[in-house]
């Protein structure tokens, strides 16, 4: 790729549709209706006659809790560029979901602590939209199956067919077995996507699968929340803790306001660790923490405790398989799926979805696979997996007591520096934070000016 992979990354991030054109296709198909399939459907309205997303779960009804996402009920988090991209490519989404419920957090009211100390005022520099994934996914599904070629077929997905090496049809099972002609197909079933299996099968290549062992523990309850959201003075908390702190097992919590005036508390506990698994748990771990958790758990309870474990992070190798169909991608948690606490997973849908457009508007021929999309698919998967699944593998090595490379220890090291730093300095917090919403590439943080200005802060605390 000649682009530098942080000129690409910025490029994804800002893309916006393209102009209308001739449809590259008469009939679309999208395998899988949530946040990724959906932002896929979106992108691919403006190059298809007609768009179909076949989904499995019943999502009559505003909100729809799916059984094909275990860990819905869960906190998610739509960072800034996920946010943004959706912005552009579905215009007054975010003042929709406002006006339904959901809370868009000035900068000044977004909190970060680690170890009950708080990050500088200004470090956060954009707004953060707050909800609950069903209801971000519902607002999302309204504004997609809105647009005149876009439709949803329920129905589970049992197969593809197959002419001259291309992906020409899809095999479903609904009310009774049917098949949709397809000119091109796009795999968002989730982590628990059979297409490996499927290609395998049909004798293309199996992409390789990459695991890192990060076992976490979710507890996520919903407490009411007397103030409104225009007289809040945190909207969203992000508390991080090391074990000497002493946080009752939890290595990480959040908070954030939601629809209907309510809190949305999270507590995470990794390996062993399974923090506030009953409500009186709960309450009795976030009495130990900052301000904001003991406030926010103090109301009635709206939804009891709900836990969800993830044993690894996972990502699928697609660029390393030699043979595959044409006219066929991948996109969301069927690609990678990382650690959710991190946050990035909405927002890597979104930025798949920016990798697909590039792809179709590229002028590249449909009888191959898509290698060029795939392409530029790994330079988000990458940045993704460099932020979450690279602190899972520090805190692993440190548990484990492994002896790392030389190479690896100072890009921990530098990282850990800037880290430190970002608790006191704006600018060095405001670099971090980019990164960690998706705004910018992570190799942007190996910039030796800002790297000087963190060590230089942490000597001037010394």
């Amino acid at each position: 790729m000649v682009d530098s992979v942080t000129s690409v990354f910025d490029e994804l991030v800002a893309a916006g549709p393209p102009d209308a054109g001739t449809p590259l296709f008469d009939t679309a198909c999208v395998l899988g209706g949530s946040v990724a399939g959906l932002l896929a459907a979106r992108v691919l309205s403006d190059h298809a006659r007609r768009v179909v997303v076949v989904e499995r779960d019943n999502l009559d009804g505003a909100v729809a809790i799916r059984a094909g996402v275990p860990q819905v009920q869960q906190v998610h988090a739509l960072v800034p560029a996920g946010l943004q991209w959706i912005e552009r490519w579905l215009p007054g989404f975010t003042q929709d979901a406002q006006d339904k419920g959901a809370v868009l957090g000035a900068p000044a009211q977004v909190l970060i602590t680690h170890d009950g100390s708080y990050r500088p005022s200004g470090s956060v520099a954009h707004s953060l939209l707050t909800a609950g994934r069903p209801f971000l996914e519902a607002r999302l599904r309204e504004a997609v199956t809105a647009l005149p070629n876009v439709s949803v077929l329920r129905a589970r997905v049992a197969g593809l067919e197959y002419r001259d090496d291309a992906v020409s049809a899809v095999r479903y099972v609904g009310d009774e077995p049917g098949v949709l002609a397809a000119d091109f197909v796009v795999d968002a079933m989730g982590r628990g996507s059979r297409l490996a299996k499927w290609l395998e099968q049909d004798g293309f290549d199996k992409p390789a699968v990459e695991r890192l062992q990060s076992p976490i523990n979710y507890a996520t309850a919903l407490f009411e929340r007397p103030e409104r959201a225009v007289d809040l003075e945190v909207s969203t908390a992000l508390g991080t803790f090391t074990p000497q702190y002493g946080a009752d097992g939890v290595s990480i919590a959040t908070v954030s306001a939601v629809e209907d005036e309510q809190w949305i508390v999270m507590l995470v506990g990794f390996g062993e660790d399974r923090p506030g698994a009953t409500t009186d748990e709960f309450r009795k771990v976030c009495a130990g923490m900052p301000q904001i958790w003991r406030e926010a758990t103090k109301g009635a309870v709206t939804r009891d405790v709900v836990t969800y474990r993830q044993a690894d992070s996972r990502r699928r190798d697609f660029v390393g398989a030699n043979r595959l169909p044409a006219r066929l991608v991948a996109v969301g948690d069927a690609v990678a799926s990382f650690n959710p606490i991190y946050g990035q997973g909405m927002s890597s849908a979104a930025l798949h979805a920016s990798c697909l457009s590039r792809y179709l508007v590229g002028g590249h021929r449909f009888d191959s696979p898509a290698t060029a999309f795939f392409d530029l698919q790994q330079v988000v998967v990458d940045a993704a997996w460099a932020v979450s699944a690279g602190g899972d593998t520090a805190r692993l090595d440190a548990l484990n007591g492994t002896d790392v490379p030389e190479d690896v220890r100072r890009r921990r090291w530098a990282l850990e520096q800037i880290m430190t730093a970002a608790m006191s300095d704006s600018t060095v917090a405001q670099a971090f934070n980019n990164v960690s919403f998706m705004l910018r590439h992570p190799d942007t943080l190996a910039d030796p000016a800002l790297l000087e200005r963190a060590v230089a802060v942490i000597k001037r605390q010394l």
